[in-house]
């Protein structure tokens, strides 16, 4: 494996470590520790722990040094908040309606934080505006270990994710919008109790 391969290999696991909260937010990530369990020397971590950090999922500090990026309860509302805000703007420029079974593949055995973001990353490519989809892919990272927790904290989630990928397939725009603004505002409303879940389950 070459040093471009080693990197981009290193870069994709680090990053779906951190989406499935193997860290802990805001705890300090040693290029040198993760370097031994990802088999790799330490250039192609600190290369990936860079691209991380121009993702937003990890910070530098002056002290030195890389962190995973906190989490607190204004920020996730924020999450929410974006999330909301960028999938009405993916459905206000889809090209044509979904054809129908366009979401059967986010249906099926697989987690309901791999569902949701198979879902939203779905409606985002069907715009028109190709930054919509890159946009997701990026905040679904961002609150993948929060997804995980929600079932747990919120409740009726899975009834919530099939109401939204059934307006989707029927292009109901004014359903999905509905629906959608509701799937935020529980998660909102809910967010203290979901950051302390994510802190818990490090």
């Amino acid at each position: 494996m070459n040093a471009g391969q080693t990197a981009e290999r290193v870069h994709g696991v680090l990053r779906m470590q951190i989406m499935h909260g193997l860290f802990r937010p805001g705890g300090r990530l040693d290029p040198a520790v993760l370097a031994t369990t990802l088999a790799s020397s330490v250039t192609p971590v600190r290369d990936a722990l860079h691209r991380l950090t121009g993702e937003g999922l990890v910070e530098t500090r002056t002290a030195g040094g890389f962190y995973l990026s906190p989490l607190d309860e204004p920020r996730l509302e924020d999450l929410y908040d974006w999330s909301g805000e960028l999938l009405l703007l993916a459905v206000r420029a889809w090209r044509s309606p979904f054809a129908p079974g366009r979401t059967a593949e986010m249906n099926g055995d697989v987690s309901l934080a791999d569902r949701t973001a198979a879902l939203f990353l779905a409606i985002a490519h069907h715009s028109q505006n190709g930054e919509h989809a890159h946009a997701v892919d990026r905040l679904n990272a961002h609150v993948h270990a929060v997804r995980m927790v929600e079932p747990a904290i919120i409740g009726a989630t899975d009834a919530e994710l099939d109401a939204l990928a059934a307006s989707v397939s029927a292009d109901d725009h004014a359903a999905f919008r509905r629906l959608c603004a509701s799937y935020h505002r529980r998660r909102r409303r809910a967010a203290a109790a979901l950051v302390r879940a994510v802190y818990r389950a490090r």
